[in-house]
């Protein structure tokens, strides 16, 4: 992985790919190249570190050509160099090739390939691919579609791939299976991308590659899409929801301080449509359609990877208070390998914000083998998630540019909140009166996070006074324990910190022989039941010359007296809490990472899409 470009049609292709590859880089990468065809000669040019490199060392180059193909890539085999960065040639320099995933066999193909006289001048698997792809087209006398069907029956793993043929310079090949693939529709003109974000610049219209599929796009020719088996697919050509306003920083420094100030907004969008206008009912398609699934349910597993794990912990709390069904949460990336008893009446809740997550992908495989109801919560429309799942909800934030998911977060907070509130409400567990206080308070949160997002500045003071810390403690209790996950979490994401969620009770067994006057304490001590509990644990920590940062009630004082520095956040109902006191931690994670210099959007080693295991 990470992104890939590709375009065909009457104009230059350099500069739509550079452009695109540019919109890719929220993604994560190592490195960056692009191929073109041009007067018959296939031309490769690429370069360790970012897209500007890859600018720069082609501003002498031939980039001429109307057709092509561009990568950003996330080391996965061999190191980010420019010899392993993407594109690919094959041996005899007539292909080229992009590829996101991993193609787990190559070291057998490999093997036979070097039998047959083939060498190599990466360590990558990619490269394995189109030598096999070369390989086929010669040994068999295809054409290169035909070829890469060939190819691909002999490959085990996941890919999204691109190839372009030197001797026949108007058309691109492109198939996938496990990480995504898209085709824009022009006029007399075909784009490419790993996601919709280089595309929507210039065309709305799309249609999504689905798995064990090969897309032949030919200049001047209507698609022709087949299965690795050789059965044809129409495609299905959608419109593109997202605009070009939501991939630009609107005057924000970061897309992550723009993701986190447009919460407001995105909460609002998520309930809208759901939570009706009257505010005294909730009304969720995936529900409705599937009622007697989740009122029989014996049981409801939710699977999800990093950020969207702690989201299905938060829904844990909240399905079993309301919903009184019992609650399990999966890392997706345990849950398959595990063998896991799964019954027929179970429900799974498959989260990812992309809808691509590789992991939560096989999970969800695993459990609609087993019999198992499949519903699934993302934000990208027409991912796999959507297109694998029984059912399911949409987020509706729009394009998550910044690596370190906000926005997604508290959308998938919003749903799993109203799925249990609304599961309760019909099988009678929550009353009447208590299903319309849950509502009226959920239609207030948009507006209190607004209020929240104004300490912004207080928020930049405290992580002045922060950044020397080199390693932190995050605690909470209840539906805040999993917020104390996440805001660690995002610490170590963008500063590089090292910070640890723990339950605040859990201190005293063991990470409290960490505790000193050089390693903050960061406490989540809203208005709860444990209140009085983790004002307890915060004057232990005191004893011990901790330093606290806390996240309180409005007209908290206790808590505030025994902290360095507290943020206060609008009273809510303790399920939405999560909702507010999870913004403070955000701001308190980038504003550090700010002061201490690190790329905010762009952390490194990280991608924004996992579509490989």
């Amino acid at each position: 992985m990470c992104g890939i470009v590709g375009y065909i049609g009457n104009r230059e292709a350099y500069p739509i790919l550079i452009k695109g590859l540019h919109r890719l880089e929220y993604r994560g990468y190592d490195s960056a190249g692009i191929a073109l065809i041009h007067e018959g000669n296939l031309k490769v040019y690429k370069a360790k570190g970012k897209v500007s490199e890859l600018e720069h060392y082609a501003e002498q180059k031939d980039v001429a050509g109307t057709v092509g193909i561009a990568h950003t890539r996330w080391a996965t085999h061999g190191e980010p160099t420019q010899h392993n960065a993407h594109p690919h040639y094959s041996q005899s320099e007539e292909l080229a090739i992009i590829h996101n995933g991993i193609i787990e066999n190559y070291g057998l193909l490999k093997e036979g390939l070097v039998r047959e006289g083939y060498t190599f001048q990466s360590e990558t698997d990619t490269e394995v691919l189109i030598q096999l792809i070369e390989f086929m087209k010669r040994s068999n006398g295809t054409d290169l579609s035909t070829a890469v069907q060939l190819a691909l029956t002999q490959v085990v793993g996941a890919y999204a791939i691109a190839v372009l043929d030197r001797n026949n310079p108007d058309q691109i090949v492109a198939a996938r299976k496990g990480s995504p693939l898209v085709v824009g529709i022009g006029e007399d003109e075909y784009f490419l991308g790993s996601d919709a974000t280089p595309i929507i610049e210039f065309t709305n219209r799309v249609t999504y590659i689905g798995d064990e599929e090969i897309v032949t796009i030919r200049r001047g020719e209507a698609l022709k899409i087949r299965t690795i088996t050789n059965i044809e697919k129409t495609p299905r050509i959608q419109k593109l929801e997202m605009t070009l306003s939501q991939l630009e920083k609107g005057g924000y420094p970061h897309f992550m301080l723009k993701e986190i100030f447009e919460q407001p907004h995105t909460l609002s969008d998520c309930m809208r449509g759901r939570v009706n206008v009257e505010g005294n009912n909730i009304t969720l398609a995936g529900f409705i359609d599937n009622r007697e699934k989740f009122l029989n349910a014996r049981r409801i597993i939710i699977t999800a990877c990093g950020t969207s794990w702690h989201a299905a912990q938060i829904g844990m709390y909240a399905i079993e208070e309301y919903a009184r069904i019992p609650v399990e949460v999966e890392y997706s990336s345990e849950f398959r390998y595990r063998k896991p008893v799964i019954h027929k009446d179970d429900i799974v809740i498959a989260i990812s914000q992309s809808g691509e997550t590789a992991d939560t992908l096989a999970a969800v495989e695993l459990a609609k083998n087993a019999g198992a109801f499949i519903f699934g919560i993302c934000n990208v429309v027409g991912s796999s998630i959507p297109r694998n799942t029984h059912s399911g909800c949409y987020t509706h934030v729009g394009p998550e540019i910044g690596v370190a998911s906000t926005k997604a977060f508290t959308a998938q907070v919003a749903v799993l909140t109203m799925l249990a509130i609304l599961i309760g409400k019909e099988k009678r567990t929550v009353s009447r009166e208590e299903y319309l206080n849950l509502i009226r308070e959920l239609n207030l949160i948009p507006e209190k996070v607004a209020e929240i997002l104004k300490k912004s500045g207080q928020i930049e003071q405290y992580a002045k006074t922060f950044t020397y810390a080199g390693n932190c403690i995050y605690l909470g209790r209840g539906y805040n324990f999993p917020v104390a996950l996440e805001g660690a979490l995002k610490l170590k994401e963008i500063s590089y910190i090292h910070a640890e969620g723990y339950p605040a009770a859990e201190m005293k067994h063991g990470p409290i022989a960490l505790v000193s006057h050089e390693m903050p304490v960061i406490v989540i001590a809203t208005q709860s039941d444990t209140y009085e509990k983790v004002t307890s644990n915060i004057q232990e920590i005191k004893a011990r010359k901790g330093r606290i940062i806390s996240v309180v009630t409005e007209g908290d004082q206790v808590v505030r007296g025994l902290s360095d520095f507290s943020v206060e956040v609008p009273e809510t109902l303790p399920c939405l809490t999560p909702l507010l006191s999870v913004i403070p931690l955000q701001l308190l994670a980038y504003h550090i990472a700010v002061v201490k210099g690190c790329d905010v959007d762009q952390p490194r080693n990280l991608a924004k899409s996992v579509t490989v295991e």
